[in-house]
């Protein structure tokens, strides 16, 4: 995977998110997808390749690190909960989505009852009454 992919990829699924939105806290080499106002990614450029920072469960944090090449603690963030993912051949547009999609989840989950705009335990659970 290349920076742009990783980046389109990681971008097109927070975007598909209930709630998500882009800002730019930090200046605008950094994008902060942000849920009710809490980060779950961040993005940039760090010595001159993409990368994608999202939050993570400490034990799928170390266990991401220790399969992918490609994944590190996260850059600038706390190394238990947050990983950063940079572009190379351990990583596919499945598994960028993915965690992106379990950060968000992760994050969602904090919130309080009334402000989470998805139930994080039912997200992505199909209905028995859909087809």
């Amino acid at each position: 995977m290349d920076d742009e992919t990783l980046l389109k990829a990681a971008t097109a699924r927070a975007d598909e998110l209930p709630g998500a939105g882009l800002e730019h806290p930090f200046g605008p080499e950094w994008d902060v997808f942000k849920v009710r106002g809490k980060v779950f990614m961040l993005q940039t450029h760090h010595s001159g390749r993409a990368m994608v920072t999202v939050k993570s469960h400490p034990e799928d944090a170390e266990a991401l690190c220790a399969a992918f090449a490609d994944v590190a603690p996260g850059y600038h963030m706390n190394k238990r909960h947050w990983i950063s993912v940079t572009p190379g051949p351990s990583i596919e547009p499945g598994l960028i989505e993915e965690l992106v999609t379990e950060s968000y989840l992760l994050v969602v989950e904090k919130l309080p009852r009334a402000q989470r705009p998805v139930d994080p335990n039912m997200f992505g659970v199909s209905s028995p009454h859909q087809a």
